[in-house]
């Protein structure tokens, strides 16, 4: 059984000199358009006008900067874990290297269902803006001829969304350059008409759209708050971030691409801090002027700007918003493709998943297995699958990702400072002892009275249970703010309950930050730790929290696809595990080679 839990808990080594079998071509405006391609998708020209409508009214600008601080915060921890740990992989290699080879796998595979997923969707959305385009046609012929008749498949394949994926392979598979260079013309052309879009607006723009008064709202209205520029109050503020911070998703993109950046340590960061930054920005002046065009209430939730447009008489600036959302859902198609086989690649290459993914094609020097297996996979879903029952899924494994990575920051940042930089061996059951010896000063042990300046296992093994009893309660406040009666005056003993939680939450972050930290001199850490990675999951944990039921069945039912692979081909083919076999037998004077775990 040892065998088993130390082969699941493995870590990974990573040589910081190692060089890399892709091409280093990539620098900051390539990783930066990148990340924006991914974050300003589709969800630019729709997001802003459904928030309005049912959730924020023109506070929606106020719930993007609310989204754009809760993404900043994960985003900040990622920018640490690429100067730690300049590999591809992203959250996969991350969590491999603090947590441990299963939970890497989790992560990992987790991340290829968010990618192809999202992939697929896009890959439909820009075949029925296609359609759209063609007054249906397409659609009209397809379900005539070739009709499916089955709840959860498209009602009809849609061969234009696999030949749109088939192109896509192709020409991500000419170089990282050349698939940068794409998604670099694509993205432009997104902001620029972004740009246009918000300027055509201003000239239509009313402030007093923002000061509506309740008795002057129609009154065939039923859903429209109490006016003014809060009319669903700070809840429905709060309603409207939850459903913005989505529109942030994809960041991570920039991570999975350390094997092929130059200076990965230096560059990452400041891309991910770019493009979340220009992403605000953006997704706050669509907003913005989305709301001083047309009262809230009056917005379309499926095209909010085309609408708008007509309603103004600016139909020039209506076809300038659909041609700008097919340039977004471009941009954000490309820039998922170029990011999922590189979390393929770097699983197949530490031999979790099936080898041959891992082979680099020696003329563009990209993983072109990976690139056809993955975009093929993506072509055929968005060809038979109706997309809209799998995209809740997408959230969960982004959000599971986010979360691992600020746990990881926390471990990393109290690590015993004796130790290598990518390992993290702790002790518990010696730890266990050494505080009970001390039971008469534990108070002083766990709150680090003795000012204890050096990071060593005895501290490591605090901050790590405290982490595990902040992760637990946070989970536990979450269920009790999922029942009214725990914040209602009416039940004293229910509320003294919830917030008995919430002080002893706080407590384990006071806890965490009494601990000395490691002395590592990398260029960036995430500031204000342990505030902003605990933030961050508890951020995290909130927003997985709003997911139905069916979407973790089916998150559920991938994983168990994930184990059949794991403990069938990946724990014994593992990369990690073949060092530890060789550097065993080695001590034993035994043959490097063997089948058994």
């Amino acid at each position: 059984m040892n065998k088993y839990i130390t082969a699941l808990t493995r870590r990974k080594n990573v040589s910081f000199d190692e060089t890399t079998k892709l091409k280093r071509v990539l620098g900051l405006c390539d990783l930066t358009f990148l990340g924006l391609g991914v974050t300003l998708g589709l969800g630019t020209y729709v997001l802003a006008g459904s928030v309005a409508k049912n959730h924020a009214g023109p506070a929606v600008c106020v719930s993007f900067l609310i989204a754009a601080i809760a993404s900043a915060v994960a985003g900040l921890c990622y920018a640490e874990f690429a100067c730690r740990v300049p590999r591809a992989g992203s959250a996969y290699i991350y969590s491999y290297v603090t947590m441990g080879e299963f939970i890497a796998f989790i992560i990992g595979w987790n991340l290829v269902l968010e990618y192809v997923i999202g992939t697929a969707g896009l890959a439909r959305g820009l075949s029925d803006y296609i359609n759209a385009l063609s007054d249906h046609v397409i659609s009209k012929a397809l379900r005539d001829t070739m009709p499916m008749n089955v709840d959860f498949l498209s009602s009809y394949p849609d061969f234009l969304a696999l030949l749109i994926m088939i192109i896509l392979v192709v020409v991500m598979s000419n170089g990282a350059r050349e698939s940068s260079m794409l998604n670099n013309i694509l993205t432009s052309a997104n902001i620029l008409l972004v740009i246009i879009v918000v300027g055509f607006g201003l000239t239509a723009a009313n402030v007093d759209l923002w000061r509506i008064q309740k008795e002057d709202i129609p009154q065939n209205v039923t859903n429209a708050g109490e006016g003014g520029f809060v009319p669903f109050g700070f809840a429905g503020v709060l309603s409207g971030a939850a459903q913005c911070f989505f529109a942030f998703v994809g960041f991570d993109a920039v991570a999975t691409t350390a094997d092929e950046a130059n200076n990965p340590k230096r560059i990452i960061p400041i891309a991910i801090v770019l493009c979340l930054f220009i992403s605000f920005l953006a997704y706050f002046g669509v907003s913005t002027i989305l709301t001083l065009m047309l009262p809230y209430y009056d917005q379309d939730e499926q095209a909010p700007f085309p609408y708008v447009f007509e309603r103004v008489d600016m139909v020039y600036a209506k076809w300038i918003a659909t041609v700008g959302a097919i340039f977004a859902i471009t941009s954000t198609l490309v820039g998922n493709m170029f990011a999922l086989p590189r979390i393929i690649y770097a699983m197949a290459s530490d031999g979790l998943v099936f080898k041959i993914l891992s082979r680099i094609n020696e003329r563009t020097r990209t993983p072109l297995i990976a690139t056809a297996v993955t975009g093929l996979a993506a072509g055929i879903m968005a060809m038979i699958f109706d997309i809209q029952q799998l995209v809740e899924m997408l959230s969960i494994g982004t959000l599971v990702a986010y979360t691992i990575v600020s746990l990881c920051v926390l471990i990393l940042r109290y690590r015993p400072e004796n130790e290598s930089t990518n390992h993290l061996n702790i002790d518990l059951q010696h730890e266990k002892k050494s505080i009970r010896k001390e039971t008469c000063n534990i108070f002083k042990t766990v709150f680090n009275l003795n000012r204890n300046k050096r990071a060593d296992n005895h501290t490591s093994a605090i901050v790590n249970w405290s982490i595990t009893g902040f992760c637990t309660l946070s989970l536990a406040i979450i269920v009790c703010m999922k029942f009214k009666y725990f914040i209602s005056l009416e039940h004293p003993f229910h509320l003294a309950l919830f917030v008995f939680f919430i002080v002893i939450l706080l407590l384990f972050v006071v806890i965490i930050a009494r601990q000395p930290e490691e002395k590592c001199d990398i260029a960036f850490k995430v500031p204000l730790v342990p505030l902003i990675p605990c933030s961050s999951v508890f951020i995290n944990i909130l927003l997985m929290s709003t997911s139905q039921l069916h979407t973790y069945i089916r998150l559920f039912g991938w994983l168990a696809i994930g184990f059949i692979i794991y403990f069938s081909y990946g724990i014994w083919h593992s990369a990690e595990r073949k060092v530890q076999v060789a550097e065993n037998d080695n001590k034993e004077g035994k043959p490097a080679i063997t089948t058994k775990l």
